[in-house]
């Protein structure tokens, strides 16, 4: 581990100072660091490189912000396999689990090879057109269809590799990770799973029938969801960040990713502490 990547979040006034220590810190024990041209920017450095380019120049990543933040750094991390060390800026978050505090003594770690990884699955997800594949995306959290506030309840018509499972009539539906199924999945009502699992979680949103609930299937299916409706304002968002609009007809396909995004893993905290805290579990 001697080159880390950094990616913080710009737009936090906090953001330029602690890039600043950080890489003292780092150059102070002879290790490099090389970082995306909007961290330099806040930093007030003009040594950044583009941020695609970032896992092909370093060893493992920092990401500093939330895990919106993070949610952002995985996509272009992809199937790199470099890990990524999630720090938090603010509360506590799912996947930036480490505190400023903590940052110095897990790079300490780091650097003994003292450190424990987590693998979270990614999902791939494509839009078929007319038989032509029109986007590619890779995912962490979530591929969501969603309909626009005015539009009706759509009709997506769902299979499980060859075999048909059901058109759900309703506001969307939620494919999701078990990294993402404490995200937007949770708040549709979608179950919890552990984030190391490997398994595909299908959550419809506000569905006409009432039985229509969350099902979890194993990570070797692929999903195809074919929008029926006739609506124009239906969109497929992707880790609640990209969308790109969907049109009668399309065929979204979701599996899963041939490699895993490798998480460091927090030596101060385990998840279920994080569930505690970020869901007040045990309060009154």
């Amino acid at each position: 581990m001697k080159c880390a990547g950094i990616i913080a979040k710009h737009t936090d006034p906090r953001a330029g100072k602690i890039v600043n220590d950080l890489v003292d810190w780092l150059t102070e024990r002879g290790r490099r660091s090389v970082l995306d041209r909007e961290t330099a920017t806040a930093a007030g450095r003009t040594d950044g490189i583009v941020r695609a380019k970032l896992p092909a120049e370093c060893d493992f990543l920092i990401v500093i912000g939330g895990d919106g933040t993070l949610l952002s750094a995985a996509r272009v991390v992809g199937m790199t396999g470099k890990p990524i060390l999630g720090v938090n800026l603010g509360s506590l978050g799912f996947m930036t689990a480490i505190t400023i505090e903590e940052l110095y003594p897990v790079l300490e770690r780091i650097f003994n090879y003292d450190i424990e990884y987590d693998e979270r699955m990614m999902l791939v997800a494509h839009v078929h057109r007319l038989g032509e594949r029109v986007a590619n995306y890779t995912v962490l959290n979530d591929v969501v269809i969603n309909k626009g506030a005015l539009a009706k309840i759509i009709e997506i018509e769902t299979t499980l590799g060859d075999t048909y499972l059901t058109t759900y009539r309703a506001d969307g539906l939620i494919i999701s990770t078990p990294t993402g199924s404490t995200g937007y999945s949770l708040a549709a009502q979608g179950p919890i799973v552990y984030p190391t699992l490997r398994t595909i979680i299908l959550t419809p949103i506000c569905p006409h029938m009432l039985t229509n609930r969350p099902l979890v299937v194993p990570e070797d299916m692929v999903v195809r969801a074919e929008l029926k409706a006739k609506e124009t304002d239906v969109c497929l968002t992707i880790d609640g960040q990209v969308g790109f609009g969907l049109r009668e007809g399309d065929i979204i396909e979701v599996k899963k990713a041939e490699l895993p995004l490798r998480f460091i893993r927090s030596p101060f905290k385990d998840y279920f502490a994080v569930l505690r805290t970020k869901l007040k579990w045990g309060e009154r």
